[in-house]
């Protein structure tokens, strides 16, 4: 399947939201520290119900840490200066769908890292700052899923 990755995140509900939509699209969550919470908080588990102990998530160090488990693979930096739209890649199991923090998004040293395939974006209308961290997570991880055919899903 693909794994989703968030660069530090800081909000809980956002990370309790990924860890539901993983568990329901067979993904696995990847979270990048440090982290703006503990993993116990309960925003954090009140967002995720009860679908912690069905999803796969693995907390890293840091981002060298997290490309020693995940790659060689490809590597999709979501951000709203992506060159192509997220709907333009033909995805591949294994990929890596990168987001950043919530209020900065990926620093340009993440962007500018040599692992990163491309640079991706999320069509908005003008004049938007960006979607919600855990909401551009869920619309990239179920195309990606899509374009195989929602392999595995009832």
């Amino acid at each position: 399947m693909f794994n989703i990755v968030f660069h530090e995140p800081k909000i809980p509900p956002n990370t309790g939201n990924a860890i539901r939509m993983v568990a329901a699209t067979g993904a696995h969550l990847h979270l990048i520290e440090p982290l703006g919470f503990d993993l116990d908080d309960a925003k954090l588990r009140r967002a995720g119900l009860d679908y912690h102990d069905l999803a796969k998530v693995t907390v890293h160090p840091d981002l060298t840490s997290a490309w020693q488990t995940l790659l060689p693979a490809h590597v999709y930096a979501f951000t709203t200066d992506g060159a192509a739209p997220f709907t333009d890649i033909s995805y591949t199991p294994g990929d890596v769908l990168l987001f950043g923090t919530e209020p900065t998004g990926l620093p340009a040293e993440v962007l500018a890292d040599p692992a990163v395939t491309a640079r991706v974006r999320i069509p908005m209308l003008p004049g938007r700052r960006s979607l919600n961290l855990s909401n551009s997570a869920a619309v990239a991880a179920y195309e990606a899923w899509r374009q195989h055919g929602f392999s595995g899903a009832l």
